[in-house]
């Protein structure tokens, strides 16, 4: 099999070759069928791959060729696939084919339908990259092609200037945290002389807890983390990105682009082990990312809105997790979450195409009996969001939670609160979208119809593994084996022998699990009252809103707060340097140089008479001046 991985980044790329190549010429039939099935064969192919780790419990490493050699450092063009990089791989082939299937159906009206599907892929094979990758760089170029992919597709409908904007946004910020990255790659090359994982790591192994590079290497590479994984400062360009198509929205803000920060942190891990402090810091933006998000997303009445500020808040109980040293419950999140919310994203996708392109849950309501597949599995990725058992987010959610407990009892309890918030926020969104009467137009209520099956059949795959996806994190207190800490304990070996076993009294993991349901249930059942038996609905733009809800609605004004502090003062400056350095500085010397050399010109062309007997008189004033010089410059000497 070891002979073949490079296949599994290649077929998505042949996608996009024949795709971009024929989006003129192929039908759309024949472009969604090629863009879906070379997935699906990178999918069985990853498949494969996984297997046979699991039986072996070696790690694949095929070098290709050297690539880069400069003095005593040496990159290799190479590939690692383990046990954390081989479940990568599944979700995002996996759920990457689902999201190509759901697309069919979705954009099959959309005139650059061919040009949708090459992107598609192309995100795919750089996703690919950035996890098979073996060493720092071909993660980097994996970094940055998914960067790219995510500012085509945001940008998909560009003529819209407001999508435009939204793409330009997302690929500025994120840039912002890629500087971080390359920087701290630069300073791994520096204090290891290498940036082979294989290499690298041992040597980091050796050292001591609060060696000197550890912690400006972990705080650099954390800032690349932040800007791909969207936590606070640079989140806002999620939300923003909601307007891409939704399969986008899908693809790149549940499943895989954004949980690449979670995947780096996890790949280092050894790194910040070796820094308690970075790891106090990621723990901290996490947790404040995820209850800054969850408030926001508590009177959003866009319907993707919610769904993109869940998904920040989300990523910041994984930072939360990895901060706490909770490394597989972090992964684990990272699974669980690529379900439910690509599943929630879909369902959100199938009720705006039911819809007519409404987004605006105060025009929804009452879908529930005319979309019944799309209402039916929305219901469970809301259940498996809200961390209620037995579903998939709660295991992964509640192991989160008590290594958070563990680590720091106010982190437990912030997380608790923002979990309440979770389940409100979600099924505030469900019952606004699916209970009471209909608050739409005529028209959208003719239009209202359940989607085809290339859209229904992702959602129900989505639903089924949303349910049982937990079940391979299963704790030793409910009876199970907890399979995937035991599939990646090689990965998180070296960083687990330092920081020590912590394990928390049967009744305590018990109680910390109630505490959990309990304010999920809470949360639920006030929602419930509020928004499906009272039938409240969000008021309109037009009117007031009470301080603290009008304050979240605004999104606490984060981007205005941007535009003032960051936008004005560059705008200001670059002014001031355009007008005074520019124009008045640089430009003001070169042309003046240029308008002296033009006057005196034109002052010494004068002497450029034409007459002959002038031009004699001045050679002889010439002659005469050289003698002159001549005899009295003698003279004195």
């Amino acid at each position: 099999m070891n002979q073949y991985i490079w296949l599994i980044p290649i077929l998505p790329l042949a996608g996009f070759i024949i795709n971009g190549l024929g989006r003129n010429s192929l039908s759309k039939n024949v472009i969604g069928f090629i863009g879906s099935l070379l997935v699906l064969v990178s999918f069985g192919l990853s498949l494969a791959v996984f297997f046979q780790i699991k039986s072996t419990g070696a790690p694949i490493n095929v070098t290709y060729f050297d690539w880069i050699s400069v003095g005593l450092l040496k990159i290799p063009f190479a590939f690692l696939v383990d046990q954390l990089s081989s479940i990568m791989l599944l979700i995002i082939t996996g759920v990457g084919f689902l999201i190509h299937l759901y697309s069919i159906g979705y954009m099959h009206d959309d005139n650059g339908f061919g040009k949708f599907f090459a992107y598609l892929n192309l995100f795919v094979f750089f996703m690919l990259l950035l996890v098979m990758g073996s060493n720092y760089l071909i993660m980097f170029i994996g970094w940055e092609g998914v960067g790219l992919c995510s500012y085509l597709l945001i940008g998909f409908w560009y003529t819209n200037p407001s999508y435009a904007d939204a793409a330009k946004k997302a690929f500025i910020m994120n840039r912002i945290g890629d500087l971080g990255f390359l920087l701290g790659v630069f300073i791994i090359i520096y204090s290891f002389g290498s940036i082979s994982f294989a290499e690298i790591f041992p040597k980091a192994a050796a050292m001591h807890v609060g060696a000197a590079p550890f912690f400006s290497i972990t705080i650099l590479l954390f800032v690349g983390a932040v800007g791909k994984s969207a936590q606070l400062p640079l989140f806002t360009w999620l939300p923003d990105a909601m307007a891409g198509p939704t399969p986008v929205s899908a693809l790149i803000h549940a499943a895989t682009m954004v949980t690449a920060g979670i995947y780096m942190i996890a790949r280092s891990n050894i790194f910040y082990t070796l820094s308690p402090d970075t790891m106090e810091i990621v723990a901290i933006v996490g947790l404040a990312t995820a209850l800054f998000a969850a408030l926001i997303a508590l009177t959003q009445t866009d319907i993707k809105k919610v769904l993109a500020y869940s998904t920040v808040s989300q990523l910041g109980y994984m930072f939360l997790g990895l901060g706490v040293g909770a490394y597989t419950g972090a992964f684990f999140h990272v699974l669980t979450h690529a379900f439910f919310k690509a599943l929630l994203f879909l369902g959100a996708g199938s009720v705006i195409h039911a819809m007519g392109g409404e987004q605006d849950m105060r025009k929804m309501g009452g879908l529930k009996g005319k979309i019944k597949v799309t209402f039916g599995t929305m219901l469970i990725g809301t259940i498996a969001i809200s961390g209620i058992p037995p579903f998939s987010g709660f295991f992964s959610k509640d192991e989160i939670l008590a290594h958070a407990y563990a680590h720091s009892t106010t982190f437990y309890v912030i997380g608790v609160f923002t979990a309440m918030l979770t389940s409100f926020y979600m099924f505030r969104m469900l019952y606004l979208t699916f209970y009471g009467k209909f608050r739409g137009t005529h028209e959208q209520e003719h239009h209202v119809h359940e989607s085809p099956a290339s859209m229904t059949i992702p959602l129900i795959v989505l639903a089924i593994l949303s349910i049982v996806g937990g079940l391979i994190g299963v704790p030793e207190v409910l009876g199970g084996h907890h399979e995937l800490e035991h599939f990646l304990a090689p990965v998180f070996e070296k960083s687990n022998a330092i920081m020590g076993e912590h394990h928390l009294q049967a009744s305590t993991e018990f109680i910390l699990m109630g505490v959990s349901v309990g304010v999920a249930l809470v949360a639920l059942i006030y929602a419930y009252i509020k928004y499906a038996k009272n039938g409240s609905v969000p008021v309109a733009d037009t009117e007031e809103r009470p301080a603290l809800t009008s304050l979240s609605y605004n999104k606490f004004y984060v981007d205005e707060l941007y535009d003032f502090l960051v936008r004005k003062p560059l705008d200001f400056l670059s002014t001031f340097f355009y007008n005074v350095v520019e124009r008045l500085g640089i430009d003001g010397l070169v042309n003046g140089l240029g308008k002296g050399t033009i006057e005196t010109s034109k002052g010494l062309r004068l002497l450029q008479t034409g007459n002959v007997g002038f031009y004699i008189f001045i050679m002889v004033l010439g002659i005469i001046a050289i003698l002159a010089y001549s005899i009295f410059g003698l003279t004195k000497i």
